[in-house]
């Protein structure tokens, strides 16, 4: 999913369907070697370090590169690999695929991975499964390294603030690189706001009403993808902390025993429960993949979509030249909120590793300090529509109206962000356990209180489960 969901993922982006058939515990047991997490090995591939080339790539040594051909597609990164490639002349081995896992988890296994990976989408990789077998690269060297457009400036310097933390899974080291930088929320036409006179609601119970009217004028309030129900998740777990705080949020993440049993969590999983209850949804969600969904909408057919800002370069093929996509704010209980109204849901995401078993891993990090040079986050957010990591890279851009709106959120939101890492920690739990319950709610099979029930459970059974590695926030 991106993400997606983790993000996504979103997690989070064009993604093929079906999850990994091979569960987490799988890849635990495939990938676990004996040298553990010795990130500290130096790989054969290394070079020797100057100026010009601060992590050491041997020049001439092959690279491999398996990219996520999804919403952003992949000429971004081969914008990139050109820039690689007339440095340190080769000419870097490019896949593009939406089939990560499936094609990658063997490599891992065998110990033959390729060197740098985009591992986003339905069907990617377990990273924190594969970080906490030692089968990543620690991405620190890279965050110290001077950038290329002002070498005294190191990587870390440069980046938006939690870009660092989105990569970290319960420990110092960053095994993962989130490129893009999204922002979700509920998106709809500006156009047809406007048109209709509707204003984007504050509440649970403005949004009701809102939904009434617009289901009156011929138009489902929501449409998801049912097939990927855990984009619902975009908003509904953060809509958790807007109400709850962040230590809500974070106690979920936590695996904390009753994290699902608060007020908060009742609050919200009982609005969802009304949403369904009044049909609410477009008929025919459940079946739908996230590009039926986006189709429905920029059709007309739904009002509002749980999303990530990709959405907009994702959706391109079919929304209307004068859409005027916007996106609206986390909505809450009210003035009693432990956050305000402009609170919001926004993650660095498309996460790029670099495996520590690669025949050139330094490789697979100076491609990443070259995707971070002026020039080629200039290249993804005026090709993409996306943000990037970089702070201030699109400072000076002309925006589209989505992303527009997005920054605009951002910087409205100021420290007001939120950002749960169940989708990147536990992402069965996330895509597949809650991904479901939310699916058997918003179809009315589920009241709420059976969806809060069964999702405590299968928290403790997380929890319990020796199988699947714990993470905790710093």
């Amino acid at each position: 999913m991106g993400s997606e969901i983790n993000r996504r993922d979103a997690l989070k982006r064009a993604m093929a369907i079906g999850l990994l058939a091979v569960p987490a515990t799988s890849l635990l047991s495939a990938c676990a070697s004996s040298d553990g997490g010795d990130s500290t090995k130096k790989p054969s591939s290394q070079g020797t370090k100057s100026a010009d080339n601060p992590l050491g790539v041997n020049k001439g040594t092959a690279l491999e590169a398996f990219v996520f051909k999804g919403g952003f597609g992949d000429d971004y990164i081969k914008s990139a690999e050109a820039d690689y490639n007339a440095k340190y002349g080769i000419t870097i081995k490019h896949t593009g695929t939406q089939a990560i896992g499936p094609k990658l988890q063997p490599r891992f296994a065998s110990s033959t991975p390729p060197d740098f990976m985009d591992n986003s989408g339905a069907d990617n990789l377990d990273t924190a499964a594969l970080a906490k077998t030692g089968k990543l690269q620690d991405l620190t060297p890279l965050l110290d390294a001077p950038t290329i457009d002002d070498p005294s400036k190191k990587v870390r310097d440069v980046l938006i603030a939690g870009t660092v933390e989105q990569g970290q899974f319960g420990s110092k080291e960053m095994y993962a690189f989130n490129y893009a930088f999204t922002v979700y929320g509920s998106f709809y036409s500006n156009k047809l706001f406007k048109e209709k006179g509707w204003t984007y609601p504050q509440t649970f119970s403005d949004m009701l009403a809102l939904c009434k009217k617009i289901k009156a004028a011929g138009i489902a309030p929501f449409t998801y993808p049912g097939k990927y129900p855990y984009y619902v998740h975009f908003d509904l777990l953060h809509q958790i902390g807007k109400v709850g705080g962040k230590e809500a949020l974070n106690a979920i993440d936590n695996l904390d025993d009753g994290a699902f049993k608060t007020d908060a969590v009742k609050e919200v999983i009982t609005y969802y429960e009304e949403l369904a209850g009044q049909g609410y949804f477009l008929q025919g969600s459940e079946g739908m993949t996230h590009i039926q969904m986006q189709t429905a909408w920029t059709q007309g057919r739904a009002a509002m979509v749980a999303d990530g800002s990709w959405v907009e370069n994702e959706a391109a093929p079919t929304m209307p030249k004068d859409f005027d996509l916007a996106v609206g704010s986390l909505i809450g209980s009210g003035p009693g909120d432990k956050l305000p109204f402009g609170t919001l849901y926004a993650a660095a995401g498309e996460p790029f590793i670099v495996a520590k078993d690669g025949k050139n891993p330094t490789g697979g990090m100076e491609l990443l300090r070259i995707m971070l040079s002026k020039k080629q986050t200039t290249n993804f957010t005026n090709a993409i529509k996306s943000l990037t990591c970089v702070q201030g890279a699109a400072d000076g851009l002309s925006l589209t109206p989505g992303l527009t709106s997005a920054n605009a959120a951002l910087k409205a939101a100021g420290s007001n962000v939120l950002n749960s890492r169940l989708q990147d920690w536990y992402k069965k739990l996330n895509n597949e356990t809650l991904g479901n319950l939310t699916l058997d709610l918003l179809t009315g099979k589920i009241k709420a209180a059976e969806w809060i029930d069964k999702a405590q459970k299968a928290s403790d059974d997380t929890k319990k489960d020796s199988s699947v590695p714990k993470f905790k926030h710093l």
